[in-house]
Formats: structure tokens, sequence, C-alpha cells
């Protein structure tokens, strides 16, 4: 096949190497420039690639297209090949014509990367042949070349799902559905579900279906009545009419039973109690990696081990020192009201929070009662903090302004006291006095690093 591949980073190269790999005609195509090291990948393998344009009569001689998930519907390149009625296709799609080996997708608006980082770092715990591929940042195309792996632990965003057909999971994890990228989706929340719910659209009688009856958008799209595979519903609490394939009966115990019906059950129970992770939508992410690892056989005793031993992805709830009895946590990833609400909800010591950034139209009402309850202080970090300053200076007993990372942790550890917790958890994006989330949690790090190197111990 003449196969053309639009988008030239991770997810495009891979599928250009696996391509060549299996013997297809292959051409790379990027609007932008491609960065040195995905370059040097085309150049080494005698890839025929262009950057900064897309030379719009090659790409239509495509027998089929394999689009980058960054790629709006609306670029015209995709409309013209609509137009044509040439087939597009993802990375995800055509990486699975090629593996025999068994794929747990993960997806879900929140939680996805460290739900996929704890179910990989379960099975590879327990020495099965895992890979880890997707969203997280890796190729599965690539991976697939040597298809050396019984199991593959797949993230995918609803990007990575649109152009997904035939794709067949193993196991589909579905963890929640909030309102996110819509403009991708004719600002339809309906649409944006719909994209999220392919993963489980070609699950057969072999394959599982982990999903969170918690979550209320959920349960308002998923149709279960005509699917053809194994349903295994989770919650955070047990319901007594609900067949739930696993539930938590204490705050770091669980319950798991993935055959027997409401009548005959025999829920075996699982400690959590050594895992490191924070926060209750972090019971929730658990909860679904564990019936994972249950469902491709991990005992109780190599899931509870491994629990012990995950280290999460950076800046999501991360534990980055302590000084003089006060704990430091990053969770730069927090951009947004939600993922801080979960972050706030979760620390049940007095807060010192750092907050504030590039505002997205947040309405922070959402966090009134665990701000009253929790927040002893807020430090707010960004060039303006009027609307922050006006949601919460009525209800936070200190509230004061700083324009650098160094100074708010330096602020919020001379207000935090013995047994406190200090939260970069900001609400925000980043880009007023940061690169990126990233940049601004390494900063944070940092500056706790600093200080721990300069404080006297008590």
């Amino acid at each position: 096949m003449n196969i053309v591949i639009l988008g030239a980073a991770e997810s495009g190269v891979g599928a250009a190497l696996l391509a060549q790999a299996k013997g297809h005609s292959v051409f790379v195509s990027d609007r932008g420039a491609i960065q040195p090291v995905y370059k040097e990948k085309l150049a080494q393998a005698g890839l025929d690639f262009e950057e900064n344009q897309h030379t719009l009569e090659k790409i239509l001689q495509a027998d089929e297209v394999i689009k980058s998930p960054g790629i709006p519907e609306k670029a015209p390149v995709i409309q013209a090949l609509r137009e044509k009625g040439t087939p597009i296709i993802s990375e995800i799609e055509f990486a699975g014509r090629y593996t025999k080996a068994k794929c747990i997708c993960i997806t879900g608006t929140n939680g996805k990367t460290t739900t996929t980082l704890l179910t990989y770092h379960l099975l590879k715990s327990a020495g099965l042949k895992v890979g880890l591929a997707g969203n997280v940042g890796y190729s599965l195309a690539e991976q697939i070349i040597a298809d050396a792996h019984d199991y593959y632990v797949v993230e995918l965003s609803s990007f990575q799902l649109d152009d997904t057909h035939a794709f067949q999971p193993w196991i589909a994890v579905l963890l929640n559905i909030t309102p996110d990228h819509l403009d991708r989706y004719g600002y339809s929340l309906e649409n944006y579900a719909q994209a999220k719910l392919r993963i489980a659209r070609n699950l057969d009688s072999e394959g599982s279906f982990i999903y969170n009856i918690d979550d209320e958008a959920t349960g308002r799209y998923l149709q279960t009545a005509f699917m053809e595979t194994r349903l295994l519903p989770f919650s955070l609490h047990r319901h007594p009419d609900v067949n739930l394939a696993g539930y938590y009966t204490s705050e770091d115990s669980l319950c798991t039973n993935l055959t027997a019906g409401i009548d005959q059950r025999e829920d075996t129970p699982l400690s959590t109690a050594n895992s490191p992770l924070i926060g209750q939508h972090n019971r929730q992410n658990t909860l679904a990696a564990v019936l994972a690892a249950r469902v491709a056989g991990l005992s109780t005793e190599e899931i509870e081990a491994a629990l012990a031993t995950f280290q999460n992805a950076d800046h999501r709830l991360q534990p980055v020192g302590e000084i003089n009895g006060v704990r430091f946590i990053n969770d730069s990833k927090a951009t947004n009201v939600e993922a801080a609400w979960y972050a706030l909800d979760g620390i049940k010591q007095p807060i010192v929070w750092i907050a504030g950034g590039t505002d997205k139209g947040n309405d922070y009402s959402s966090l009134l009662g665990p701000v009253r309850n929790r927040v002893k202080a807020l430090v707010c970090l960004g060039v303006d903090n009027a609307k922050l300053r006006t949601a919460f200076d009525k209800e936070v007993p200190h509230v004061e302004e700083t324009q650098s990372m160094a100074d708010a942790v330096a602020r919020a550890a001379a207000l935090a006291a013995p047994g406190d917790v200090v939260l970069l958890s900001p609400c925000c994006a980043s880009f007023d006095l940061f690169k990126n989330y990233e940049d601004r949690g390494r900063q944070f790090t940092q500056a706790v690093q600093g200080l721990s190197a300069s404080a006297p111990s008590i």
C-alpha cells in the first residue's frame, strides 16, 4: 500500500517505521518543523518526508492516511482527504493490525496517565512481558515492530480514539467523562463522550470493560445492554443492588469480584494501605488498575506488594520533601478546578495552598467546601490574582500574593506549622510565569530542595 503519515512526532514516526517494516510505501508530511530526534529517525530509516508544508498532490495519492492525534478534523488537508474518500486511521488502529498481544487500553478525562502507569507497574512487577504505550509518550506502532511483549498497557486520549475503527482492546478502562477539548467536538459533551466510548465499541466475549459507575456522564451516555463483553463496573462504595466488580470497604481496603453474581459473591479483599497515591480520584484510579491486574491473573499478594513500590509521574500529587514536619506536594498538573478539588479534598491535614496562573474561565465555587475545611492560608502565584482573591479572600484566614515560585514556597513554608501540607495545586494554566506545568512543577521542587538545604532542623 501507499501510506501517507501526517505528523512526525512520536505517534507519526512510530507508524512510519512500522509501515516500512511491513513492506508499505511510506511518505511522512508535517506542516511544522520536525524535532531533530524524529528527523534523525526518519533519515536513518531512509524514509521520504517533508516538513513545514503539506504537499497536497502527493498526499492525495495515498491508499490510506495515518493521522497524528493532534491534527483536527477541520484542517484543510483532512478536509481534502475526506472529500476524496481516502481512508484515515490513527496510529493505534494501524498498530493493532500487526500484534496478537493483549492490549489493556485506558481512557478518561482525568486520571488516565496515573492509571496507565500503575497498571503497567502492577503487571511488570508480577513478571509479565508488558509494554507501555500511547498518550504516555511511547509509540505503540514502533514497539510492535519487534512485538516482544505479551501485553501492552495503552493510554488513549479521545483524539487517539477518534480514528480507530476495527482496533480491539482486550481490556478497556473508562475512568470518567468531564467537559474537555470541546472545541474539537462541536462544543458538545455528548460528542466528546462518544469519542471516549469508542474504546469499548469492539470488545467481544473474550474482553472486559472496566468502568466507573460513580461518574455521572458515563452513566448518562454508556449503553451496556447490547455489549457482548464482560462488564466490570467499579465504585468507591458498595451498592447491594449492583453486581460490582470492585468497591472499597474502607479508606484503604477494597474488594474485587470478577465472576460471581449478586447471589453467590465471593469478594476478594485487598489492602491499599501501602500505596503512595493521595486523594479520592486516586482511589478510583487504583481500583481500575487493580481490576485490570486481576483480569490479567495477578494475585492479591502480587498486587499489594507492587502498590507499595509504585512511583507516579511527576507533578501529580507528588511528595517532593518534608521540612520540620511540613510536607510539600507538587500537583502542578492540576490546571483546572476539578483537578484542584481532588487534591484539596484528598489531603486531610491543614493546607497552605499555592494557586494561580492563567485563568481559563474558572468557576471556583465547587472548591469552597474543601477550602473552608482545610485551607489555612492561600499564597497566590500569578500575574493577575484578582479572580482568586475575589473567590477566597473571605474564605481563607490568610491570603497573600507572590510573583515567583521561590517567594511562594518561602512564604508558604513560613505560614505552615508541623503537620501541615504545602500544596502546589494551581487550578490554572501556567503560561503567565512558566513555560508549562512541568516547568512550574520543577521550579516548585527546586525551591523546596533549596529551602530544605538551608532550613535549620527543629
